[in-house]
């Protein structure tokens, strides 16, 4: 089964596999623990979601005993990494000039927000340098 985009997980599913992020790495009764800040449920319906993550190629487990801990294959920011790279690439025509330009012109930005840019760029310039 190929692995699906994380936008294209169901409700559950995705909430799962974020708890997962959240925690490092989680038995089924950590990730219903961390979800039931939400809303509670069965811990067969947690189960099925870790099984189906797993199954789609996002998770992975070890046995630990008589339990199973779900460990993540990729991380969050590789994950929204592949996102954004994707939405470059199918509305911005594989150009993220034109992207940070929709975002630039969206809406009015702080001086704090313009500086944090200001930062973001000088890092990266810097890094560029370095390499």
């Amino acid at each position: 089964m190929a692995k699906k985009s994380v936008e294209e997980l169901g409700t559950l599913q995705a909430a799962t596999l974020e708890a997962v992020w959240a925690l490092g790495e989680a038995t089924v009764h950590q990730v219903r623990e961390h979800l039931a800040k939400d809303k509670p449920l069965a811990y067969t319906t947690v189960l099925t979601a870790l099984q189906k993550l797993e199954k789609a190629g996002w998770l992975s487990h070890r046995a630990e005993g008589r339990s199973y801990v779900y460990v993540p294959t990729t991380t969050q920011r590789q994950s929204v990494t592949a996102s954004a790279m994707r939405l470059v690439k199918k509305s911005f025509g594989g150009d993220p000039m034109r992207l940070f330009r929709q975002l630039l012109d969206a809406r009015p930005y702080s001086d704090d927000e313009l500086a944090e840019l200001r930062r973001m760029i000088a890092a990266k310039r810097k890094e560029k340098k370095d390499a």
